[in-house]
């Protein structure tokens, strides 16, 4: 089985609104647990994106998951640079401001979809497909293209098997 790669949404829509950590810490516990397993992880990009904002979820983060759980996004770079051709091309499609922010090289999107290009992982991500969007790219209309499974918290847990 191959591990879940999860994008910076999860864990702040979990520690938020979903799950917080002192309302379902056996959540916390759980994910603690898959990521010593290494059923997930996650990339560099997205530890940036967490790591802004100093808060509790940093804090967890550090004390909580392995050393090894945000991976080198630079790996990719390949399947990153096919990815920002193909979003390129769509400027027909997508506004050209959607198009740099989706590319920005600090923004974690298009690399989590590269790296999990990369290391044929499937994608966690609460974003929904908008094709028909034109002002911001979501992840699961890229995954799409590229064949890359992306799950939802749930379906995540439920395809390893795992309750909380």
């Amino acid at each position: 089985m191959s591990a879940f790669i999860l994008n910076s949404n999860f864990f702040i829509q979990a520690h938020r609104a979903n799950y917080p950590f002192d309302v379902v810490p056996s959540f916390w516990t759980k994910i603690k647990q898959l990521a010593n397993q290494e059923l997930i992880i996650s990339i560099d990009k997205v530890k940036d994106e967490i790591f802004k904002n100093d808060d509790k979820l940093t804090e967890w983060c550090e004390l909580s998951l392995p050393d090894n759980f945000f991976k080198d996004s630079s790996v990719a770079i390949y399947e990153y640079s096919k990815i920002a051709k193909w979003e390129n091309s769509r400027n027909d499609h997508y506004y050209q401001t959607a198009i740099e922010e989706f590319l920005s090289t600090d923004a974690a999107d298009a690399w989590i979809i590269a790296y999990a290009i990369n290391q044929n992982f499937s994608l966690l991500t609460h974003e929904k497909s908008e094709p028909e969007r034109k002002t911001r790219i979501k992840i699961p209309d890229v995954c799409q293209v590229y064949g890359i499974n992306y799950f939802t918290t749930v379906e995540m847990l439920r395809n390893l098997g795992e309750t909380i």
